[in-house]
């Protein structure tokens, strides 16, 4: 049955619907709908260079997606987000002023802008879109992905380009992006070395890529191994997901080859919990704090660990 997608011309995002087919033996594939996507293919790449082939190859691919069904891990992981949109944004986006969560995002987009102002920028695990309305703010342009249907619908009514796949199997081509980013996503991803690459592979020569890490070596990896698991809603738990810690200097080693680390900043260095953020006087110490401390020495113990990874021309 796969075999209808290998005779399609080459577009790039029909290359990478192949690739998502075909590398996950343990999904289960509905007939029909791979027919339905190969039919479109066919139909829409007619003439090979209309305006119009480039939205069907990427309807294409979202269609093969969701005619996969994931079992086990990878549901668990996308439930989990789903359940998480419904309060995710309950803190963030300014609901808050000079709270917890808007330090950590001001935190991690600046340094991003280091790297990917008037470029184009793609967001891996975008979620409900807060960071990637930031990034946009300074982009040529700016797109991102992520594994929950519910996390992207909040990002659309933002207005943001996004579109649905997993970090592991990213739908664009090779070379496409001067910035690619991700943050609290990789250390949920149990193949890791497999979303580096697919990293790596969609960012441009010279270009950099932008990976955030739980840090065991914090305050916030401690509280994380000593304390309960924090619900995310009435059914989930943190502790149901699978959720990996790595400290800056072993998480390089999840790189491929052609990524070389040229930064890093530590993010919630000092502060035990968000919590600790909402009393005003004590928040305006922490928010202080963290500012001045993410690009000193003592960045290597902060819970969220940002590196930065240039690609080799």
């Amino acid at each position: 049955m796969l075999d209808a997608l290998t005779v399609v011309p080459e577009p790039p995002l029909a290359i990478q619907t192949q690739r998502a087919l075909t590398r996950h033996p343990g999904w289960r594939r509905k007939s029909v709908e791979i027919r339905v996507v190969a039919w479109l293919h066919e139909t829409s790449l007619v003439d090979g260079r209309s305006q119009g082939s480039h939205l069907a190859e990427r309807l294409c691919y979202k269609v093969a997606m969701t005619s996969l069904e994931p079992t086990g891990e990878l549901d668990a992981t996308r439930a989990y987000y789903d359940e998480f949109s419904t309060r995710y944004d309950d803190r963030r986006g300014g609901r808050e002023p000079f709270g917890y969560h808007d330090l950590i995002d001001d935190l991690e987009i600046g340094f991003c802008e280091r790297f990917g102002r008037g470029g184009d920028v793609l967001e891996v695990g975008c979620g409900t879109g807060l960071l990637l309305e930031k990034l946009r703010q300074f982009a040529r342009s700016a797109r991102g992905i992520d594994l929950s249907p519910g996390m992207l619908e909040r990002a659309r009514e933002r207005g943001l380009d996004v579109d649905l796949g997993s970090a592991t199997e990213l739908p664009y081509e090779d070379a496409r992006f001067d910035l690619t980013c991700s943050f609290k996503v990789l250390p949920h991803v149990r193949e890791i070395e497999r979303a580096m690459r697919e990293m790596a592979r969609v960012t441009r020569p010279g270009g950099t890529v932008v990976a955030e890490f739980y840090n065991p070596v914090s305050l916030r990896g401690l509280v994380k191994r000593l304390g309960p698991a924090r619900s995310v809603s009435h059914r989930t738990r943190e502790d149901q997901v699978f959720t990996r810690f790595d400290t800056p200097w072993d998480a390089p080693r999840h790189c491929p080859p052609e990524l070389s680390l040229i930064a890093m900043r530590g993010v919630r260095i000092v502060t035990p919990a968000a919590a600790a953020m909402r009393v005003p006087g004590i928040r305006a110490l922490f928010n202080r704090a963290e500012r001045s401390l993410c690009d000193s020495p003592l960045r290597y113990f902060g819970g969220f660990a940002v590196l930065a990874f240039r690609k080799s021309a």
